[in-house]
């Protein structure tokens, strides 16, 4: 049992099923990376688990509480989650500090203590010497650790973020997902990471979950993804794999064609194909 779990979990757009019994099983200070192209399911998934949108079918749960199923879902506010926006959603008129302490006055904190705090978590994230100035004022990098230190300071059970690093250059976003890393490994919360860049999740993620049409292909660490994709799409997906369609001869081998046969050195048995029974994708040494 996990402290995030997903059973069952279903969502349809009109006849469309964007989400199909998904289930899955998040640990308690677990870094989690939802991975796939766009449209296979991640952000509406993501959605889900904050409350923004109510299940057809399934249920989640929080540290065994139930929190959303058909008809009974529970708002996000009562969720004790945070959620970083793609587009950073910063109050434009408030300074970084204003921005960051917001969330503390609604949640009744006393003006000193929710200046410790901010003070606490802008230097967790090197914003100190920025607190005065304006969203207009900062670049897309100081945005993005601005919006990380407003989730942060709420001291969330769950951290959500939906593809936080697109907005950024290729240098910034190999800098930030560092950060964000170095973060979660400060602060340990749950976190929900949801991104279509191979590199971001495996740099950041203890565990990746692979999906396509709503489907979860493939959940476990970054090597075993790599190293070990169960299904062809894993495989071509997460990087520059070279697949070899044939049949399985019940052993370690499969037979390719042409007189060519490959000997499998790990592995049990070949990942899925389509169809199973007439060929099929395995990793061979």
């Amino acid at each position: 049992m996990g402290f995030l779990e997903l059973k069952g979990l279903t969502k349809h757009y009109g006849t469309a099923a964007v989400v199909k019994e998904v289930s899955l099983w998040v640990e308690k200070g677990q870094l989690v990376c939802l991975l796939g192209p766009s449209g296979c399911g991640k952000t509406t998934t993501l959605r889900l688990i904050a409350g923004f949108l109510e299940p057809d079918g399934g249920e989640i749960r929080v540290g065994g509480r139930r929190v959303s199923a058909p008809g009974d879902t529970e708002a996000p506010e009562r969720r004790n989650m945070s959620m970083i926006f793609q587009s950073y959603a910063l109050w434009p008129h408030m300074t970084v500090m204003e921005n960051v302490t917001y969330g503390l006055k609604l949640r009744g904190l006393t003006k000193a203590d929710a200046q410790q705090r901010a003070d606490t978590i802008l230097a967790a994230t090197k914003l100190s010497q920025l607190a005065p100035r304006y969203p207009g004022e900062l670049s897309g990098g100081q945005q993005q650790r601005v919006s990380l230190a407003r989730a942060l300071v709420v001291e969330p059970e769950t951290l959500l973020l939906d593809e936080p690093l697109s907005n950024l250059d290729a240098n910034l976003r190999e800098e930030m997902r560092f950060e964000i890393r170095r973060l979660h490994d400060k602060f340990r919360y749950t976190t929900v990471y949801v991104t279509h860049d191979q590199s971001e999740a495996m740099t950041t993620a203890d565990m990746i979950v692979v999906m396509n049409l709503g489907v979860i292909e493939q959940a476990g660490t970054p090597e075993d993804i790599y190293q070990r994709p169960r299904t062809e799409f894993v495989a071509r997906f997460i990087g520059g794999t070279n697949i070899f369609k044939g049949r399985w001869d019940r052993s370690d081998g499969v037979a390719c064609g042409n007189g060519l046969l490959l000997r499998c050195g790990s592995g049990s048995s070949p990942a899925r194909a389509t169809p199973p029974s007439r060929c099929a994708t395995t990793t061979c040494t």
